[in-house]
């Protein structure tokens, strides 16, 4: 996918430098986890996920159904994106994820988590800014966990009153539930919309059923 890359060199990184980037439609990533440096990337068309349109696959709505997990908010936020950058390759070093536990800290950076009796199974986290989610990555270790996280954590953000949710990229995975691309142009005039707007995160109890 055709992006624009602005490569950075340690110790520019900081969560403040990061808020000011996701406010200009840019993001942080990295090579590698052992790689010190990160890249910023503004993509010529950006995924995003228009909160209407998430697809329910009738496996999933079985597996709702059937229950046998739990759903609970920042419970282990340094565990969700610790399970996202457990994979080879991975986009997140050490120093996104120190910045990631300090958005945590200010209350810009949430995760939502899916836990059954082995523990954390999956989840999905992001950055917050008015009325845009800034999706970052996602995982699971059981099952369907990572999709009964993204479900619930639309459900929050419809029910929040955020407008935007941003996933920087797209996958045929994330296509299949919904998302779509947007050119940078409409990406932007939607983002500077959404900053303009206030959002509730926690407008919903954690334990708050997924409306099929």
């Amino acid at each position: 996918m055709a992006h624009d890359m602005y490569p950075e060199d340690r110790p520019l990184l900081t969560p403040e430098l990061m808020v000011r980037a996701y406010a200009a439609g840019i993001f942080p990533m990295s090579e590698g986890n052992d790689d010190p440096n990160v890249f910023w990337v503004d993509p010529q068309r950006r995924g995003v996920f228009p909160l209407d349109a998430f697809h329910i696959s009738r496996s999933l709505r079985k597996r709702i159904k059937r229950g046998g997990y739990k759903v609970h908010i920042n419970r282990d936020f340094s565990g969700v994106v610790d399970g996202c950058a457990d994979r080879d390759p991975t986009w997140i070093n050490h120093d996104l994820m120190a910045c990631y536990q300090v958005l945590h800290a200010q209350g810009l950076a949430h995760s939502v988590e899916i836990w059954d009796e082995q523990g954390l199974a999956g989840g999905v986290f992001g950055v917050v800014l008015g009325s845009a989610f800034f999706g970052e990555s996602m995982f699971s270790r059981r099952t369907d966990a990572s999709k009964l996280a993204l479900g619930h954590l639309i459900h929050r953000l419809r029910a929040g009153g955020f407008t935007l949710f941003d996933t920087q990229f797209v996958t045929d995975h994330l296509m299949s539930l919904g998302a779509v691309e947007l050119p940078r142009t409409d990406y932007r005039a939607e983002l500077s919309r959404a900053l303009l707007l206030p959002a509730d995160f926690h407008a919903l109890p954690e334990d708050a059923p997924l409306q099929l």
